[in-house]
């Protein structure tokens, strides 16, 4: 009698009926329209109580920052209250099939990145929350976060609506082609630029066409090279990245336990390194470390420790940037308890090569003071945002559907994308719950949102006034 792995090797796959039909069955225990639900609980805990528990645990000197960051919009607001959201989605109906959930999805959480080819693909870009956990979690934040942006863009209910329901279409019908494809090919199938160009030219206006014609060369200029000049600096002791205090800065101690920063590093590259894969730490040890700076970033991760590293290998022409990030316990991990992990940075890393496929050639993780994860600062990486500087409201709907593809290329990844298309089916049955809790959900972040300014107002809770 062999081991269970051995055994489940000898054991017959379902066919790709039956996994739909699997799928379909599921709507037996939670129905789709049953996800347009959204009513608040009497005892539903405060938001304000949410953050200011998840501030003990961040470094307070930049929680005010963090506050400040938050307070700009709605949207904002909605981004750095993951954990906010989290507590919500545990008290609504949710299908138990598993993927690995982004855990913090929402339309700013997209855009370009390097694969370990320096192939040049889209999706998802933020990992610091992923889990494994119910598919619906990342589809409910994502279609919430659209409707906010299409209210924060001045837009009505009707263009809202039309947002979210070209998400859902598109990664309905993106799961069902995905559930056709064989398991090692469907590892190797990324959004790269020719299925971009592919799409959006056969379904996109010409501005949007332009406009993701200039994200892609954006996006291949920022690369180690192409950010030299923006992060580093001559001075008489040597090439330097550029100060912005207080969010980059020269540091002695850490502000946790006022460790030194060099012993700091020390420990965090030592642990790092053996993460990494032969051939990625023999490649590591050609470089040189030059200089290095804490950094400040985000919206929702402020306040978690945060350093970028600065090496040299041939010479100034051959520079590398790495960026080490501490990851804490995912705002997920309560509601998900049956996932456990050693180090957190891990999870971050594992998460990321599921979602992504072929992620960062440096990607790895260490530990100091806490866990961390590690990867290129630079490598080809763009984001995107929606509003007039990056993606106008003309536009939002032909990139909505590539937010839709890009999020079940992911789950197809990470799931079973039969069984998700199965439970997803053809009509519009979850484009219409989508749509109902889309607008309930950002209801009641417009009502957080203001109980978090007045209580910002009345001084229970720290906001920077300037440097944020």
């Amino acid at each position: 009698m062999g081991s269970s792995l051995y055994n489940s090797f000898l054991s017959k796959n379902p066919s790709h009926q039956e996994r739909l039909d699997l799928g379909n069955s599921i709507r037996k225990q939670t129905s789709r329209s049953s996800l347009a639900e959204f009513t608040v609980k009497n005892n539903r805990q405060t938001p304000i109580d949410i953050l200011l528990a998840q501030a003990k645990t961040r470094l307070q000197p930049f929680i005010p920052i963090r506050h400040a960051r938050m307070a700009v919009n709605p949207f904002a607001f909605f981004r750095g209250g993951a954990a906010i959201m989290a507590k919500d989605l545990a008290s609504v109906p949710s299908p138990a099939i598993t993927v690995q959930l982004c855990g913090d999805m929402h339309v700013s959480n997209f855009g370009f990145f390097s694969t370990t080819e320096h192939q040049l693909v889209f999706g998802i870009n933020d990992f610091d929350e992923t889990l494994p956990g119910n598919f619906d979690w990342d589809l409910k934040r994502l279609t919430a976060s659209a409707m906010i942006v299409s209210q924060q863009l001045g837009q009505d209910q009707v263009y809202g609506e039309t947002i979210v329901r070209n998400i859902c279409t598109a990664y309905r019908n993106s799961l069902h082609r995905y559930a056709t494809i064989p398991y090692v090919d469907l590892k190797r199938t990324y959004i790269d630029e020719k299925a971009l160009i592919t799409a959006v030219t056969n379904s996109a206006n010409t501005v949007s066409q332009k406009y993701l014609k200039n994200l892609f060369e954006k996006a291949r200029k920022n690369t180690n090279h192409g950010v030299l000049d923006k992060l580093i600096e001559k001075t008489p002791h040597g090439p330097r990245f550029i100060e912005h205090p207080p969010l980059i800065v020269h540091a002695d101690v850490s502000i946790r336990k006022g460790t030194k920063i060099s012993e700091l590093l020390d420990d965090v590259l030592q642990t790092y390194t053996k993460s990494l894969a032969p051939d990625r730490q023999h490649l590591l040890r050609r470089y040189k470390l030059i200089d290095w700076v804490r950094k400040v970033v985000g919206v929702g991760s402020v306040g978690t420790a945060c350093w970028a590293m600065y090496f040299e290998g041939q010479d100034v022409n051959d520079p590398l940037f790495l960026q080490l990030k501490e990851a804490q316990k995912s705002v997920l991990a309560p509601y998900f308890p049956s996932n456990k992990f050693d180090n957190e940075g891990k999870r971050v890393i594992d998460g990321q090569a599921l979602i992504q496929g072929a992620p960062d050639l440096f990607l790895g993780f260490g530990t100091a003071e806490g866990h961390f994860y590690i990867r290129q600062l630079r490598d080809m990486k763009g984001g995107i945002s929606i509003g007039e500087e990056d993606i106008p409201a003309k536009e939002f709907p032909d990139f909505a559907k590539l937010f839709g593809w890009a999020l079940a290329n992911a789950h197809a990844r990470s799931g079973d994308p039969a069984v998700l298309a199965g439970y997803c089916g053809k009509g519009e049955v979850l484009d219409d719950a989508m749509v109902n809790f889309s607008i309930a959900y950002s209801k009641q972040n417009e009502a957080d949102y203001d109980t978090f300014l007045r209580t910002i107002k009345s001084g229970k809770i720290s906001s920077a006034a300037e440097n944020f």
